[in-house]
C-alpha cells in the first residue's frame, strides 16, 4: 500500500489545483463606514453555463493515519469549501493524467481557510479530522454530468 504524507498547505504548493480562501496580508478595501476589511475575489466560480449554488456540507471525521480509496472531480464547475468550526482538515488531490488520477498529494489546512478546487481537479472527498464539521461549499447546478468517481487501491495519508 502506498504511504503519502499529509504537509502544510501554501498559495504555491497548492496553485496547480486552485485558490486557497483566506484573508490577503491586507484588506483590498475598508467598506461599512471602515468597520469592515474587504478581501475582494479570493477565487473565481467556473460555473460551465449552470447556477453558482451555496451549500452547507456535515461531514464525519477521520483521524490521521487515514486510508483513501475514492477520488473525484467536477469537470463542470469548480467547488469551494470553507470550514464553518475552529478545526484544521484534509484536502487530498491529484493531476489529471490522461484523464484517470495521478500521484496524489495531501494538505493539511489549518483551521478558517477554504480551498476553490478548480474544474476538473481529481480530489478526495470532504475530510474533517477527528470530529464532525461544517462547510460552506459553492459549486455548480445545472445541465450535464458533473461528478466523475474512481475507486482507487487504498493509500495511506499520515501526519
Amino acid at each position: 500500500m502506498t504511504t503519502i504524507k499529509a504537509t502544510p498547505i501554501t498559495a504555491g504548493a497548492f496553485a496547480p489545483f486552485g485558490e486557497l480562501l483566506t484573508p490577503k496580508p491586507g484588506p483590498d478595501r475598508l467598506i461599512n463606514e471602515g468597520r469592515c476589511e474587504r478581501h475582494h475575489a479570493l477565487a473565481t466560480v467556473q460555473r460551465g453555463g449552470g447556477e453558482a449554488i451555496i451549500s452547507i456540507f456535515r461531514s464525519q471525521p477521520v483521524s490521521l493515519p487515514h486510508e483513501c480509496v475514492l477520488l473525484e472531480r467536477h469537470p463542470l464547475g469548480s467547488q469551494a469549501f470553507m470550514p464553518l468550526g475552529p478545526d484544521p482538515w484534509l484536502s487530498v488531490v491529484a493531476p489529471d493524467e490522461d484523464g484517470r488520477p495521478g500521484a496524489p498529494l495531501a494538505f493539511l489546512v489549518p483551521a478558517g481557510m477554504g480551498i476553490n478546487l478548480r474544474a476538473g481537479v481529481w480530489h478526495g472527498v470532504l475530510t474533517p479530522l477527528d470530529r464532525a464539521a461544517d462547510f460552506l461549499v459553492v459549486d455548480r447546478e445545472g445541465d450535464g454530468v458533473n461528478l466523475e468517481e474512481v475507486r482507487l487501491p487504498p493509500f495511506t495519508i499520515t501526519a
